[in-house]
């Protein structure tokens, strides 16, 4: 589209814009916007830093150092400060001049519980599990409800739960093993399937089962 001239991405978060002792800090942001230059420095979960019970945290070098950035190279670099809607909302407040320096705030909505689920089938195939008949749609419901609960986190809930999903079909699988009726054996293909029983119900998340 024209923006920026590279279009390459620099991701950063507070350790890598903030030193841990006086002079450090200039020089670790100053480094990170030199490898963005031309292209676009994300700055994510940006409200950590701000430390306002702290007015000597060196997060707010920092963030002196971005702000002049972006008022001063608005051609060479586009800044996006990432995070939660209220936490950024608090952060603009706390630091002044900052709402007017950036130009755009954007509030990206939660993914629907079909799209999460998506996001789990690709998460799923990066580490060669599969999903038995059933256990897509187990895996959406489970989504659907965790989105009202707290803590979701979107793409880091659904990590979470693929996670949580195969301990509990390692679990299932070795008990299964286990019973008298069973030779003992595992195929490969069982190790790498999650089937629905792996996934936590409605009724387990409100047991604060699963979570």
């Amino acid at each position: 589209m024209g923006y920026c001239r590279t279009g390459h991405v620099v991701v950063a978060t507070r350790d890598d814009l903030v030193g841990q002792y006086v002079g450090h800090t200039a020089p670790k942001t100053k480094e990170m916007v030199k490898k963005a230059m031309g292209g676009i420095l994300l700055v994510d979960e940006a409200y950590y830093l701000y430390n306002a019970a702290n007015d000597r945290d060196y997060g707010q070098e920092s963030i002196e150092i971005l702000l002049n950035v972006m008022e001063n190279n608005k051609e060479d670099i586009i800044v996006v400060l990432a995070g939660y809607k209220d936490r950024m909302d608090s952060f603009y407040n706390s630091i002044p001049g900052m709402n007017s320096r950036i130009g755009n705030h954007i509030e990206f909505p939660d993914y629907t519980g079909s799209e999460l689920a998506e996001i789990g089938k690709v998460m799923c195939r990066e580490l060669e599990y599969q999903f038995a008949p059933g256990a897509i749609e187990a895996f959406e419901v489970y989504l659907t409800k965790r989105k009202t609960m707290p803590f979701f986190a979107n793409a880091r809930t659904v990590r979470n739960a693929i996670d949580l999903a195969r301990m509990a079909a390692a679990i299932r699988i070795f008990n299964e093993k286990i019973s008298s009726n069973s030779d003992g054996m595992v195929t490969e293909e069982e190790l790498q399937t999650l089937t629905p029983a792996d996934f936590p119900t409605p009724l387990d998340l409100d047991a604060g089962m699963g979570m």
